[in-house]
Parts: structure tokens; C-alpha cells; sequence
């Protein structure tokens, strides 16, 4: 088996008890909430770091849990490895390169098994569609407690609502002041269309004073541009609330 070692930072008191908040939230939503789906309206609003602590909290309870890092655009994850990735990743299994137990790795968080998103494809959403991703699900949910897939930002490319149908429960993470309420309601509409229930909304980067001390943003994060999507995305929304381009032909020049 495949092995990862992760970045960890002790958290401060007040965002450990706000993703001890979230976990009881989640276990009170239903014993069948096991299969959790967590995205973002755009790049850079923590939501990877936010699934892996969100993960983290859930081994504290002697929870076995799967980390499933399914943005293979531009993946958050990644660099909260130590050190080089693993050989095999989601990419990997989902085009036939490597067999289901090949790519599951241990790290050094107890109960903590993760997939990493391997090598860039051409395809991502192509692959998520394929049925190999139903059957991992399927496979791995004999064995975890909770399975929490990280998901590509929804304001920005589709690969969150083609894997929404096999998960039990969606979040959306969300940068405090950073996005607009009519964009962020057209991503939650979205994410109905896919019959995948919502479970809430993550506010995150929260700036607050609690006995004259200031606790700011939950950490920094990288552009999502690698893939060629631009400033905003080209499936997306610009950040003040412009529309992106949708068209995939080049526009009329005057």
C-alpha cells in the first residue's frame, strides 16, 4: 500500500471547536450521511483544507475515513503532502492505469486512508462520469465510516455535480465577503439539480475579536489558473458577480 505524510498545523481553540461543531452537525443530519461531497463556489476558499481537518476531527472519534481527492485539475490537496507523491492517484484508476488498492494510500493521521488525484488528464469530468467511480464508492463505504471527497470549485468547472449523485450529503465552502449571494444561490441550485441533498454552507476566512484578539483567515491558498480557465473560470462566475464566458467558441472580435 501506497503511504502519505501531511502537513499539519495545530489548529487554534476556536476552529478546532468550529470543526467539532461541523462533525456533530453532520452526525445529527442522519446515520446515512456517510459519503460526504465538499466544494466551492471559486479557487482559494479553503475547501481542501476544510476536508482534511474535517476529516482529521472525524479519526479523533475513532472514525475510519477516506480522503478522496477528486480535484484533477488543479488539486489543493497535493501540497499538503511532505515530501513526493504517490506513483498512482484517482487519475490513475479511473483510466484503467492501476487497480483499486494500488492507489489508496495509509498517512500519518490514524484512521485517516486517502487518494490522492494523481496525474493531470485531459478529461477530468469524463472520468468522474465513468462507473470505476461508483464502484470505488461503493467498495470503500464497506470499510469506512465516512467517505469525504474534495471536489473541484462548482462555480467553476462541473466535476462536483457529476460526482454529487453517488454521495449522501453536499457542502459548500465559502469565503467570508469574497462571493455574491445571487452567485452563491445559482451554485447551490446546481448542486439540487443533482438530487444530492445539501447539507449547509461552510463560511470560512472569518475575521473576529474575542477578548481583544484577533482571529483571522483559516490559511492562504493557491490561484485554481493551471488548467486554463482563466481569471474566474471559464465554466464559472467572475468574482464580483460578472458572468464568465460559457461559450466555448472564440468570441466575434469588432
Amino acid at each position: 500500500m501506497q503511504s502519505v505524510m501531511l502537513k499539519q498545523e495545530e489548529l487554534p481553540y476556536e476552529i478546532d471547536e468550529e470543526l467539532k461543531m461541523l462533525r456533530t452537525n453532520i452526525q445529527f443530519s442522519g446515520a446515512d450521511r456517510k459519503i460526504l461531497l465538499i466544494t466551492s463556489a471559486f479557487s482559494g476558499e479553503g475547501k481542501s483544507t476544510t476536508a482534511l481537518n474535517l476529516c482529521r476531527s472525524f479519526t479523533e472519534l475513532g472514525k475510519r475515513v477516506l480522503l478522496v481527492d477528486a480535484d484533477m485539475r488543479n488539486s489543493g490537496f497535493m501540497k499538503m503532502l511532505k515530501g513526493s507523491a504517490p506513483v498512482f492517484g484517482l487519475s490513475h484508476y479511473l483510466s484503467g492505469q492501476c487497480e483499486m488498492d494500488e492507489m489508496i494510500c495509509s498517512s500519518d493521521i490514524k484512521n485517516l486512508s486517502v487518494i490522492v488525484s494523481g496525474k493531470v488528464p485531459p478529461n477530468p469530468a469524463e472520468l468522474l462520469a465513468r462507473p470505476a467511480m461508483k464502484t470505488l464508492i461503493d467498495t470503500c463505504t464497506k470499510y469506512c465510516d465516512y467517505i469525504v471527497i474534495d471536489c473541484p470549485p462548482l462555480g467553476m468547472v462541473v466535476d462536483a455535480a457529476v460526482v454529487a449523485p453517488l454521495c449522501d450529503g453536499a457542502m459548500l465552502v465559502i469565503e467570508a465577503g469574497e462571493v455574491k449571494y445571487r452567485l452563491a444561490q445559482e451554485i447551490v441550485d446546481k448542486m439540487r439539480n443533482t438530487s444530492c441533498p445539501i447539507l449547509g454552507v461552510i463560511l470560512n476566512k472569518v475575521g473576529y475579536s474575542a477578548n481583544g484578539k484577533y482571529y483571522g483567515h483559516y490559511g492562504k491558498y493557491g490561484k485554481y489558473g493551471k488548467y486554463g480557465y482563466g481569471k474566474y473560470g471559464k465554466y464559472g462566475y467572475g468574482k464580483y458577480g460578472k458572468p464568465a464566458e460559457t461559450d466555448s467558441k472564440p468570441a466575434k472580435k469588432d
